[in-house]
């Protein structure tokens, strides 16, 4: 890689660095072309992403964030996962691991803080922001719709009421 592509990558690497809710780190030695696109493709359904990076460049573009256990990450080959979301890339890359010994978990770097491999795989068994906000909705849309139940039940009452007595008096 000439000097130009060099900066090119360090910018993109920045880049992604700063606007990634979290960046996982793995070590992807062994996997083949096939299984690196079924989990491209598992992250990209996802909206997260993967990338083979080269470790200088990575410890150049952290520019010291997590400190030395987040440099430390960065040996041997590795591609990084990440995504706005901070769990959706550490969901599928644990359960991507599980089910295949060759891709293994490193670790991870959230706003600026180093994570190991148990925080990266407690972040993978949260809720994605998508389920939150599912659930927020619910909770929000529960109590309107018993409200609107409790007022369409006296009208509803009143209607059979007045229906009986109109039936009544017809008979």
């Amino acid at each position: 890689m000439d000097r130009a592509g060099k900066v090119k990558a360090l910018e993109m690497l920045k880049g992604i660095f700063s606007e990634s809710g979290a960046i996982i780190v793995t070590h992807y030695s062994g996997l083949t072309v096939a299984e690196m696109s079924d989990l491209r493709t598992k992250l990209g359904a996802e909206g997260a992403s993967l990338k083979v990076i080269k470790n200088r460049l990575a410890k150049i573009a952290l520019d010291g964030q997590g400190g030395e256990e987040a440099a430390g990450m960065f040996t041997g080959p590795v591609a990084i996962a990440y995504a706005p979301d901070p769990v959706s890339a550490a969901k599928v890359c644990a359960e991507y691991a599980k089910g295949n010994e060759k891709l293994v978990l490193v670790g991870g770097i959230m706003e600026g803080d180093a994570l190991d491999k148990a925080k990266v795989e407690a972040l993978a068994k949260m809720p994605s922001l998508d389920q939150l906000r599912g659930k927020i909705i619910g909770v929000i849309q529960a109590p309107a719709t018993k409200v609107a139940g409790v007022l369409q039940a006296p009208a509803g009452q009143l209607a059979r009421v007045v229906s009986a007595y109109g039936s009544k008096d017809a008979a």
